[in-house]
């Protein structure tokens, strides 16, 4: 490259600003989500428009463009007139129409496939020992893979992924570390510094944000807190160290971009700010190689490769050959020298920064870990050993052989005193091939206080010679910071009315981090329980340790994750909550998780659905249907469009699992469902999922709960198809009686005498035990389990009823002629509501008065930040009974869990659920269809302030948005005081959305990045953001608010006629404004 040509360059890399203190400055549209990257003194060169590929240059005609200066969004939204609706929502349905594969690359590796259930392959399930993160490095995996803010193809056959080094840790750092469930005192944990900053549905745009320590990384003083703290001690984080001391760490930031019109071209930008007080120096490598596929079968299927090349103008490139894929090409870019905050650039500016391609094989390396033979040279972990001195295999000792004495060899070992092998050993391949590579950049004396370093990568399917945007980084910079401003304009979409830039930004990475954990998920259960051909056998008492009755299971799907770290596995129940907030931004991706997991590869033959691998044949609750239901019409809302088919292919698949759960959990057929732990762990005095050690069966009235709560789902569906196929009818009409015999239950018989769950002392539900005829007790533990009876509510509009003579005349009768079944244990279905609607729900009006006392009262249920899981009343009142001289008790943990129960890493025994209160929520929004104005409760209890259930339910939802929104101070109750998350200008518009939260404080819990569930607090904010106060601030008079819902069939408003509601304005909205979400609404 000439001298001009580097200047040129630099100029074009080296945009935007931060201030004097090396703060970045961000716009107010979007705080906290832009990369500004220093600016030279030199003035800038004017821009070029972006070059167009050969590929995209031959799209469709409709989007070609037509002008040097329009972009992309300028172009298409003259092309396409009043049907324009936003980019990403034209991808979406190019994607849906099949005529672009836009999620076809996307955030698919895993955060952690080590120590997974997959690969374990282990002879006592110990799936935590049996591949430690220790492994991992030098281990192929069997079932997929893992990085930091990687991506990969939809099969995952190719993966890239950014591996680093500080020139202190004795490994690169390219996967996340954390404590296993052995070692952390509250169970598994990660112990990093990551942010999933933002993604659009497509991928067309995602942001990582990943902070690096200068200092040695802490492995074993993680390990070693951990281990010795017991459980009633909080869990010692990485913050808790040293290593971010003086602000020495680096920010790295990764972003994906693809181009316009081609959803093949990926452009990659790596930008890293050293935060330190003194110049740094940072290895950047990013990583492209091939999931290991060759290792199993017992014939070689043809392997892959990756290659080392140059264009005509000495740009390196891999190029990348795959059987199944094409061929492809990672494009690694020249770099200018570090810059610091000031502007200027570091030693030469002339000088450019050109990458070392490295090359490996993806295998097992059987000498490291096992004191075996290798297959060849070059191993998987072979980047380690050839940037890093001390990790080679030392002369003198067997490397099997860990530094504290462990079978294995740990992450935390130090320099040898042994002399290490010589750097000309051939760890890497001397003919630049092989099935994984890098591309090693070092960037020397990084100035502090904000200094940069950027790296440029293009993944491409178009020859590197004839691709234009290569010579021109400036083009380059522009498609990412277009694909940005499409993601603003698509999530701008979604807003109705004035949401603070706050509640804006976490809904926003809210949302970004549901869609960043997507997964694929890999499992043949025939090929895993028996072994592979090429493979040792596994042990043979392996095949009873779980799993076994799952033979049909064949899964190699996209899946959402709860946390791709804590939890990188489907969980059923946690699917169907991630599928409401995810329905909001892409319905179809939405849709499919709910159908894939009622196929016949998922849902065994007598109808039951995988609960999760570490037993698929545990018990989760039943909200499939809810959430088939649900986003069945937020996409109605968005769209216009009802997708029938969808809703009667899933329908008819959950007749199979309710029939299931009838056969299986109703075991004397009462109409009384014991059904487990039921996804709620320790929220028992007993561990729910095993015999009880008093002897008896447990009446669960949250079992009960969540079946009366299915048959009202499926009967609301079973309607809704009614309206296309009068065969419908007549299954809604036999789920509305099973729903009244299932409320019926809540009092059974026990010999000749009648046992209720209700307590009518306490006013709330509980558990019991039945010994015998005549012999059972409850169970006075407030907690959800007495809450949850609220989920079984359904109001039917006159319409629906007269819409369907057949429905309406079999429950005037069944009411008229069962009186003792229908008249009791439930609201009054003789008397009409609001709007002469009908209700049927398990709490009469009474009893439902006298729960909401208690679920409104702060001194038991209700914090500041929402529903807690047990009432704080067992703090000073625990209950508990003696068995066999043992104590069992419950008491209130507002916390971590004080047990080990389900492995301690979850605790329902106090803190606050965002999943659970989602339900309530509803529930009460659904009772004041009914009820209406007529039913005032106090809220809280004892404040003297009367609300309607609606703005109960308001209530509710912004306790809950105020877990994560900023009070007055500048503080966020999720980050549990800590200073530096709050104040520290690079932390604080950055959100952390945890598992659970403290039942006093709001302080997050559990797995750290838990957007799967958590992620509702998007659609709190979308569905009540406008009225949201900030934290700690009094609540502040307003009028009634009749912003909820209709669930009509018909499209009538919820008061009758053309009566509208105040918010009914949305109705006027264009198609694709998402406007008002309620239930009602959609």
């Amino acid at each position: 490259m000439s001298s001009d040509s580097i200047k040129t360059l630099q100029q074009k890399l080296f945009r935007g600003a931060e201030d004097a203190n090396g703060i970045q400055q961000t716009e107010s549209r979007d705080p906290g989500l832009t990369i500004q990257i220093p600016k030279p003194e030199v003035a800038p060169l004017a821009l070029k428009p972006p070059p167009k590929t050969s590929k995209a240059a031959s799209g469709d005609s409709k989007i070609q463009q037509n002008g040097q200066t329009k972009n992309y969004r300028q172009r298409l939204s003259e092309s396409l007139g009043v049907d324009y609706h936003g980019v990403e929502k034209y991808r979406l349905l190019q994607d849906e129409n099949r005529e672009r594969h836009w999620k076809r690359w996307g955030p698919y590796l895993s955060d952690r496939q080590w120590a997974t259930v997959r690969e374990d392959y282990s002879d006592n399930g110990d799936a935590w020992s049996h591949f430690p993160h220790e492994h991992s490095r030098s281990r192929a995996y069997r079932w997929g893979e893992d990085g930091i803010g990687g991506i990969s193809d939809s099969h995952q056959r190719l993966c890239f992924s950014l591996a680093l080094w500080n020139e202190q840790d004795s490994i690169l750092k390219e996967r996340l570390f954390g404590v296993t469930g052995h070692q952390g005192n509250h169970g598994e944990d990660v112990k990093e510094i990551y942010y999933y900053l933002d993604s659009t549905p497509t991928h067309s745009y995602m942001k990582f944000l990943y902070k690096y320590p200068q200092r040695k990384y802490p492995y074993e003083e993680l390990v070693n807190e951990n281990v010795h703290r017991d459980r009633n001690v909080e869990e010692y984080e990485i913050l808790d160290t040293n290593v971010f001391d003086d602000d020495r760490y680096w920010d790295v930031f990764i972003e994906y971009a693809k181009d316009e019109d081609d959803p093949d071209n990926i452009y990659i930008r790596v930008t890293s700010y050293n935060r330190g007080p003194d110049p740094a120096t940072l290895h950047i490598i990013p990583q492209l190689w091939f999931r290991n596929t060759w290792s199993w079968p017992a014939q070689k299927p043809p392997l892959p490769s990756l290659s080392a090349a140059t264009t005509d103008d000495d740009i390196s490139y891999i190029k990348v050959k795959h059987p199944e894929m094409g061929g492809n090409f990672l494009c690694c870019l020249p770099s200018p020298p570090p810059m610091g905050p000031d502007g200027k650039f570091v030693g030469d500016e002339d000088a450019v920064i050109n990458p070392d391609l490295l090359f490996t094989e993806n295998n097992t390396n059987f000498r490291r870990l096992y004191n075996g033979v290798n297959q060849g040279v070059c191993v998987k972990d072979a980047f380690h050993d050839h940037i890093i001195p001390s990790h080679r295999p030392q002369r003198g000792r067997s490397d099997s052989q860990g530094t504290d004495g462990s079978s294995t060899p740990r992450p935390t070992a130090s320099a040898s005193t042994c002399e290490p092998l010589p750097q000309e050993s051939p760890f890497v391949s001397s003919d630049k091939c092989g099935t994984k590579s890098a591309a090693h950049y070092i960037f020397r004396d990084v100035p502090g206080r904000g200094g940069c370093a950027v790296v440029r990568l293009k993944l491409t399917p178009l020859s590197p010679n004839k691709d234009r945007s290569l010579e021109d980084e400036c083009a380059f910079d522009d498609v990412v910071e277009e694909r940005r401003e499409e993601a603003n304009e698509f999530y701008s979409s979604l807003l109705f009315g004035p949401i603070s830039d706050d509640l804006k930004q976490v809904m926003r990475q809210a949302l970004g981090g549901m869609l960043w954990t997507k997964q694929f998920y890999y499992f043949v259960q025939k090929e895993w329980i028996e072994g592979d051909p090429a493979q040792p056998p596994p042990p043979p008492g392996r095949q009873h340790i779980r799993n076994k009755h799952w033979r049909h299971m064949h899964i190699e799907d996209i899946l959402s994750m709860p946390d791709k770290w804590e939890y990188p596995f489907f969980a059923a129940w946690d699917t169907a909550f991630h599928c409401i907030p995810l329905a909001v931004v892409d319905p179809v991706f939405a849709k499919k998780q709910l159908d894939i997991l009622t196929r016949e590869w998922y849902m065994k033959p007598d109808g039951q659905i995988p609960a999760y691998e570490w037993n698929f044949s545990d018990v989760n609750p039943p909200v499939h249907a809810w959430a088939t239901f649900r986003v069945f019409k937020i996409e109605r809302k968005l769209t216009g469009r009802e997708d029938i088919p969808f809703l009667e292919r899933v329908f008819q698949k959950l007749l199979l699992n309710f029939t299931w759960w009838v056969n299986r959990k109703d075991s004397g057929g009462n109409n009384v469902f014991e059904g487990g732990f039921l996804g709620l762990d320790n929220i028992g005095v007993f561990n729910r999922s095993e015999p009880l050690p008093t002897g008896g069966n447990l009446r669960q009235a949250d079992g009960t709960a969540w079946m009366a709560f299915y048959c009202l789902n499926m009967l609301n569906i079973a309607l809704e198809l009614a309206k296309h196929n009068a065969v419908y009818e007549d299954i809604a009409s036999k789920f509305f009686e099973h729903f009244i015999f299932i409320a019926d239950a809540m009092t059974y018989k026990s010999g000749d005498n009648e046992s209720s769950l209700w307590n009518e002392k306490d006013g709330m539900y509980y558990d019991a035990i039945e010994f015998g005829p005549g012999n059972s007790i409850q169970l006075p533990v407030r907690s959800l389990v007495s809450l949850i009876p609220l989920y079984a509510t359904l109001v039917l509009e006159p319409a629906v009823i007269n819409r369907f003579p057949g429905f309406k005349k079999r429950m005037e009768w069944f009411i008229d002629n069962r009186p003792e079944i229908s008249g009791r244990n439930m609201a009054n279905m003789r008397a009409g509501g609001r709007g002469e609607r009908r209700l049927l729900a398990l709490a009469s009006k009474e009893r439902l008065v006298r729960i909401l006392e208690k679920m409104l009262d702060e001194d038991e249920f209700f914090s500041e930040y929402g529903i807690r899981s047990l009432s704080k009343l067992h703090k000073e009142k625990p209950w508990g009974m003696q068995v066999n001289g043992d104590w069992h008790e419950v008491g209130y943990w507002p916390g971590e869990s004080h047990s080990g129960m389900f492995g301690g890493n979850s605790n329902w025994r106090g803190p606050i659920w965002l999943a659970v209160n989602f339900l309530l929520i509803e529930s009460l929004q659904r009772f004041y269809q009914y009820y209406g104005d007529e039913l005032q409760v106090e809220c809280p209890t004892g404040s003297g302030d009367y609300m309607n259930l609606v703005e109960v339910a308001e209530e509710i939802q912004h306790r809950i948005i105020h877990i994560f929104g900023r009070d007055m101070e500048g503080k966020r109750a999720t980050n549990g005081g800590n200073v530096r998350l709050d104040q520290d200008p690079h932390f604080r518009d950055y959100v952390s959305f945890y598992e659970f939260f403290h039942g006093d404080t709001g302080r997050g819990l559990g797995a750290s990045h838990q957007t799967g569930w958590t992620g509702l607090v998007a659609y709190h904010i979308l569905q009540s953001g406008v009225s949201c106060r900030l934290p700690k601030t009094p609540r502040t008079p307003r009028s009634l608010v009749h912003h909820y819902f209709d669930e009509t069939i018909d499209t009538q408003s919820e008061y009758g006629g053309d009566t509208q509601s105040l918010y009914s304005a949305i109705s006027t909205l264009e198609v694709n404004t998402l406007g008002d979400i309620s239930p009602d609404a959609l």
